[in-house]
């Protein structure tokens, strides 16, 4: 899933346990202008570096997993949690940060010859 939206808060990485982190991120989504939404994201373990060096106010693509839990408190009564765990943060704006695991590498444009035809000659293996 994925959904675009403002930065509108950044929180700070916590330790929960010795082997667990996240940190937390609100983005402002407007589907529809009259009633923005306010997203809280979760990103976890190695992902909590993903929003260094965005800032608020930064447009963005999240990418992220819905994740639901079930839990049983003391009393036997069942609760359920839902959160939003962000995978992937991508920048809108020129000089927000840029995916690292970027697919494509920057590639030349193609030369073509007098014929109209891509000249593959030139290739460098």
């Amino acid at each position: 899933m994925e959904i675009q939206g403002k930065v509108l808060e950044i929180g700070e990485t916590v330790d929960v346990s010795d082997r667990f982190r996240k940190r937390e991120l609100i983005v402002e989504y407007i589907d529809n202008p009259q009633y923005p939404e306010y997203l809280k994201f979760e990103l976890v373990q190695d992902k909590c570096e993903l929003i260094d060096g965005f800032n608020v106010g930064d447009e963005l693509v999240v990418h992220f997993d819905l994740k639901g839990r079930r839990w049983t408190d003391k009393q036997g009564q069942v609760k359920y949690f839902n959160s939003l765990q962000a995978w992937r943060l991508i920048g809108n704006q020129t000089g927000s940060p840029q995916p690292q695991d970027a697919p494509f590498p920057d590639v030349p444009p193609p030369v073509f010859n007098d014929e109209g035809i891509e000249d593959i000659d030139d290739i460098k293996f």
